[in-house]
């Protein structure tokens, strides 16, 4: 999720501004504001009672971490065109079963989700962690995803983005 909202934030038609909306489980998981304090933003501002949300500031860049559900896990803008992603994390480095298993589960779950939601013409897009399976059932997948407007980007260890391409 966090690595997707700065990906956006680099193109130069980027709005400048994201916003992450983290459920409890990605707080307990993942440390948001440690990964953004990192990244060189700062809390500019606190958002809701969680520890975690707020508007964080990098120069002219700012991502809003507000936990909520159904606005989509990351919101932005590029070229004046809205972007909705919605994520799912993982351990990219696994060969265990239980893993993988959780992974393509969440590759379905995610293109569901998006599927579901009313298309306005935003970019919809499904971000998962960039592991050998999930890059094999993404190109099988990219074609009929296309169709439905729903694209898929996977994220690298790295923190790159690897969009997956229609053939």
């Amino acid at each position: 999720m966090l690595a997707f909202a700065l990906h956006l934030l680099e193109y130069p038609d980027s709005s400048g501004k994201v916003a992450i909306h983290p459920d409890g489980e990605h707080a307990k998981i993942f440390d948001i504001v440690g990964f953004l304090v990192a990244a060189g933003f700062y809390k500019a501002q606190s958002l809701g009672s969680t520890a975690y949300g707020g508007h964080y500031v990098r120069g002219n860049q700012t991502i809003t971490v507000r936990p909520a559900s159904g606005f989509g896990d990351v919101v932005g803008s590029l070229d004046g065109r809205t972007i909705i992603a919605e994520c799912k994390g993982g351990v990219i480095n696994s060969n265990h079963a239980g893993q993988k298993s959780r992974l393509r589960k969440g590759l379905s779950e995610l293109i569901g989700q998006l599927m579901i939601l009313p298309n306005g013409g935003e970019r919809q897009i499904a971000v998962l962690p960039e592991t050998e399976e999930i890059q094999r059932l993404s190109k099988r997948l990219v074609n009929r995803c296309y169709v439905a407007g729903i694209e898929i980007a996977l994220v690298r260890a790295d923190g790159t983005i690897n969009y997956i391409s229609p053939n």
